[in-house]
Parts: C-alpha cells; structure tokens; sequence
C-alpha cells in the first residue's frame, strides 16, 4: 500500500507557541493543552482550546489566542475555594458574581500587555456576536450578567463594547452605574486581591437588588482558602528570572501589539500592533494613574528599569497611506519610479542572484525506486512490459529551506534626508519585489518622531513642573509601508512616502526596534530576520537635552544585546556613512548610500546560506 510523506500542517507551530505562552502566563509548567471541539475549558492541570483550521485563517488566530489568554489569566490568578466561600447561590446573582470574577482576572492581563487586551477583546467580539446581541433592543431580552461582565472589563481594563453588544449594554448602563455609585471604583482599587475584590462584588450586587446582604453567610474560620489566596500574590509579585526567560520565549504566539498581532491584514493596530506599541511604556498612559501596579513579568521587551517614557499619549502606530493624500502618494510614487530607472540594471542583476539563491533552496527533489511512498507513474511502463516486476514509488525529500518573514526596519530621521532616504526606498521597492517572488514575506517599516523638539509631550512636560529626567520626551511615529501579509502591489504606492518633505524627523532607534521586534514575535513563520537600515546613534535633542547624554544611546544598547542574546529573531544592520558595528554584532558599515542595494542583497544571501557566517565590518564597493 503506497504511503506518503506527511508535511506538518501550518497549525501545529502555532498550537506549539499558544501551549508555550499559556504555560508561561499561567505559571503551570506541566499545563497539558488540548486542542478539539471540546467546550473551552481549565480542569486541574489540562486546558482544553478549540481546534483552529490547518490554513489557518485570521479569525481562529485571534479567537484561539483570546481563548487561550483567558483561561491562563483564570488558571494563575483565581482560587475556586475562595470563590466558592463569597459566591452567592444560585440564580442571577451568582452568575453575576462569575461575569465580574472573570473580568477581574482578565483586567489584570489587559493592564499589562496590549496585546492581551487586543486578544480578550477579539475574543470578546466573537463571543458577542455568536451569542446575537446585536438582536436585543429591550431590557428584559438582555441577559444582566453578560451585561455586568462587558461593563466590567470596560471599567476595570479599559476593554471597549464590542460593537455587536453596544445597544444592549446601553439598555442599563444608566440604571446600573446611578445604583452601583462608587461600586466599581472600589472593584478596580482591589483588583489585585480576589478577597477583597470578592467583597466590593458583593457589596455591587446588594446595591443592584441582586441579593439582600453584601456580608453573606460565608463562614471567615475557612484558613485553608485565606492562605491559598495569601499565597497568590507573592507568586505573582516575584521577579523570577526563570518566569520572564520562558515569557519571552513564548511570546511568539502573543505580541504585541504586536502587533502588533496575527499579521497586520488591514486592521493592525500595531496595534500591533496591537498590539503592542511598546511594553517599555507600559503603565504610563494618561487615565489609568489609579490603577496598582503589577510586575511586568509577561512582556515581550527587556528588563531596562533605567528607561521610560514620560508619557505614550501621542505616540501613534499609522499606516503610511494615512500620513498622505491619495494624489500626493501617486506623485511621490511617480518620483521614485524616476530615481528608480538609474539603478533598475544593477540592482535588478542583485535581485535576481538572491532569488535565484532562494529558489534553489526551495527545489523539489524526489528519491525513486523505492518501496513506499507516492506510487511513481512514470516507472508504470516497466509493470506493463514484466508483470512480475514490483511497483516502484517516490517520496519528496526534506528541503532546508523554513518559512521565512523579513522586515526591513529604515530610519526616517532628518540625517536620512536626500539620497539616503531615496536609496533606502528604492531598495525596500526591489526587496518587497525579490522576497514575495520566493514566497517569503516581507515587512517594511520606519520610524521617527511626529514633531522635532518634543511635540506635545514636551508640552504636556513643561504644564506638570518639568518633572527632572522625565525619560523619553517626544511623540514617537511609528509608520508600517507595508505589512508582512499585504501584497507589494497594494502597498507599492506607500513605499513613495519616504521621499514627502516634512517626514523626517528625530530618532529614537530603541523603541523603534523593539516595535519592530515585538511585530515579528507575533509572525507564524519559523524564521524571523529583522534588518535595520540607519545612518548613525539616536539622537531627540528634547529627550537629552534633560537626561543623561547616553540616555538613548544606553537604551539602544541594551535592547540589542537583548534581541541578539534572549530571542529567536535574527537580526542585521547596515549603516550609511556611521559604524553600526559597535552597536550590532552582526553588522555591515557602507560610506555611499549608492552600495545600500548590493550589501542588502548579500547579507540577505548570506542570511539565507546558513553554512556561511554573514560578513562583519565595512563593505566594498560594487
């Protein structure tokens, strides 16, 4: 009987990071995930997630991931002994008490990663629109504990309504927030105590007419569930290294933001982000200063206590195309195809050796004559002439060749200005061109400032007293030309926005790599190589003109080291007319931007060549 060669479906690295992060979250090492169509579920050390498609398609990406980070926020931070004690019994009131419950353990997540947010609120939309509550226009049709529960997240974590359930939370939303008062101010002082938070649930219920007593009968002798809850918290506080290290190495399948994300198909954020603008700043958003603080034992960027920001408030994650109008972007576009024409011979040479290079890699070969496998037709002839001979099969043989996703990371500082910033484009034009030829997807990113001398978190700085070393102190711009899953004839119009007047500005290179960084993280793709393209070392005059003159400098530093040490994202950096080998251990310094394209292309190469170590120092001409 003719067998074949099974290839591992799409779904499995994926299911692989999930089970990783939800090990890493929950603090549950042994935590044994299954994937079926089971009920979601946690039952003592075996969690139960729904099967999502081999092709995986975007939508069970996020409902799985929001699923997952659910159930592993409920696994670390809810004790069901101590539940039991304060919960009411039975009808509307306890099932009240468990939406709140529920958002408790999810705000926690949600207060410290953005990408935990992004997925509970994907979740959170399918669970809404499964359930049809956009069909509910009355009061008495509008379940109140699922109408409790969104209220919740949306006080406790900053969760919006999905847009689905808007109406039929609006039915209440007046007659809840006059009966509760200052009921959910109190939920959120005790968000970090499921004991104290159970009582102010309670104290909720009472005054919504859900139950006659916030005390209840609850017995206070019970030390066994005091303790279990004492014990929780010191858990979560500790600062493990062991904790952060799996966290990271798991953040595969989290991100953010980011991007953060499943991909960036139209509706990143960045999100992305999602998710994931940057986990350096977390805490620091304006509205969110009477929230407690948490360790930040789940993000997805290194332990720089040195660094913050003094506020995120006007950082943006934008989408090239929305920094343009349409007819200008053609016109910008038409400017680079121009500039385009002088350099098509030589660069088009380069493009076409690392895509011949790539696809070799990619060549299917075959061995023959052999006992099973895939019945080989072409050897059938042989059975025709001789009866007695056996049938021959053929099985595919493995390639090295990974799945691979590459993002091109460019500085759009004001030193970029002129050839530099041209050449940079012109080469991620070529680049996006060459890699989705070989089926390997391509993002380009870039990063820069909204305003020079600070913007308005300068501003924001000088009205609260001139806080001395305020950290970061400028509106970062974090710009997407194209993501990794939009095809280049969609975005090519995008790539022509690096040459608009006006968009270069200062350079804060640490944020912007770890932005870069934490998107890749979110990729499904085995192999992630990010490349940086800069001129030189950080520089925001209105951030060092009140810290530490290596304030940024230092930041750069440590974020490198972290990527290049801690994380399975391969990085590389060519620098125009600066040695950026002092920052990259795996680094290239050209001194004419007109040798951008050609050492691209060869680091790439030798990226791809996995037997050659790529090259290090200053590149020669070509």
């Amino acid at each position: 009987m003719a067998l074949t060669r099974n290839k591992e479906p799409a779904a499995e690295p994926f299911k692989r990071a999930v089970t990783a992060t939800m090990r890493a979250m929950s603090r549950e090492k042994e935590l044994q995930v299954a994937y079926g169509n089971d009920a979601p579920g946690v039952t003592g050390e075996r969690a139960r997630l729904p099967n999502p498609a081999k092709d995986l398609p975007p939508e069970d990406i996020r409902l799985v991931r929001g699923i997952a980070d659910s159930l592993a926020l409920r696994k670390r931070y809810h004790d069901d002994g101590l539940h039991a004690r304060y919960s009411p019994q039975g009808g509307e009131a306890k099932a009240v008490f468990d939406a709140v419950e529920q958002a408790r353990v999810e705000a926690i997540g949600a207060n410290r990663m953005k990408g935990v947010a992004e997925n509970l609120f994907n979740r959170l939309d399918s669970h809404c629109k499964e359930s049809g509550f956009d069909r509910v226009h009355e009061k008495s049709e509008a379940p109140i504990s699922e109408v409790l529960g969104l209220l919740a997240r949306e006080k406790l974590a900053n969760i919006p309504i999905p847009e689905s359930a808007r109406t039929m939370v609006d039915l209440w939303r007046d007659e809840i927030e006059e009966k509760s008062g200052d009921d959910f101010n109190r939920l959120l002082e005790t968000l970090g105590s499921q004991k104290e938070f159970a009582s102010a649930a309670r104290k909720l219920l009472k005054d919504l007419d859900l139950i006659e007593d916030a005390e209840g009968d609850f017995s206070d002798d019970d030390e066994a569930g005091d303790g279990e809850e004492g014990e929780q918290e010191p858990d979560a506080e500790s600062s493990g290294s062991e904790g952060d290290d799996e966290a990271q190495e798991a953040s595969a399948a989290e991100d953010a933001d980011a991007q953060e994300g499943a991909g960036e198909d139209g509706s990143d954020s960045e999100s992305g982000e999602s998710a994931d603008m940057d986990a350096t700043s977390t805490g620091e958003e304006a509205g969110r200063d009477r929230r407690p603080v948490y360790p930040e034992d789940f993000r997805n960027s290194p332990n720089i206590a040195q660094y913050k920001a003094f506020t995120t408030e006007f950082d943006e994650v934008i989408q090239a195309s929305d920094l343009c109008e349409p007819a200008e972007l053609a016109r910008l576009r038409q400017q680079l195809d121009q500039q385009l024409t002088n350099l098509h011979s030589l660069i088009s040479k380069l493009a076409n050796r690392l895509q011949r290079k790539l696809l070799a890699q990619q060549n299917r070969a075959w061995e023959f004559d052999l006992e099973e496998g895939i019945l080989d037709a072409a050897r059938l002839s042989r059975v025709v002439v001789d009866p007695l001979l056996p049938l021959s099969f053929k099985v595919e043989q493995d390639t090295n060749f990974r799945d691979t996703v590459v993002t091109l990371l460019i500085d759009n500082s004001g030193s970029m200005r002129g050839r530099p910033i041209s050449v940079a484009a012109m080469c991620a034009d070529v680049l996006a061109r060459t890699l989705e030829r070989c089926s390997v997807k391509v993002e380009i990113l870039g990063f820069t400032t909204r305003a020079w001398k600070g913007g308005q978190s300068r501003e924001k700085w000088l009205e609260q007293g001139k806080e001395p070393n305020p950290g970061r102190l400028n509106d970062l711009r974090h710009i997407v030309y194209k993501s990794a899953d939009y095809p280049y004839r969609r975005a090519r119009q995008s790539l022509g926005l690096m040459l608009r007047e006006g968009l270069l500005k200062e350079n804060i290179d640490g944020e912007g790599l770890l932005w870069a960084h934490n998107r890749l993280l979110g990729r499904p793709e085995q192999r992630r190589i990010l490349m940086v393209i800069s001129d030189g070392a950080p520089v925001d005059d209105s951030t060092l003109s009140v810290n530490p003159g290596n304030y940024l400098d230092r930041h750069l530093r440590d974020v490198i080291n972290w990527i290049e040490t801690k994380s399975s994202v391969e990085l590389i950096a060519i620098g125009i007319g600066h040695d950026v080998t002092r920052y990259y251990k795996q680094a290239v310094t050209i001194i004419d931007a007109e040798q951008l394209g050609g050492v691209m292309m060869e680091q790439l190469a030798d990226l791809f060549d996995e037997n050659k170590p790529a090259r290090r120092g200053k590149a020669d001409r070509w």
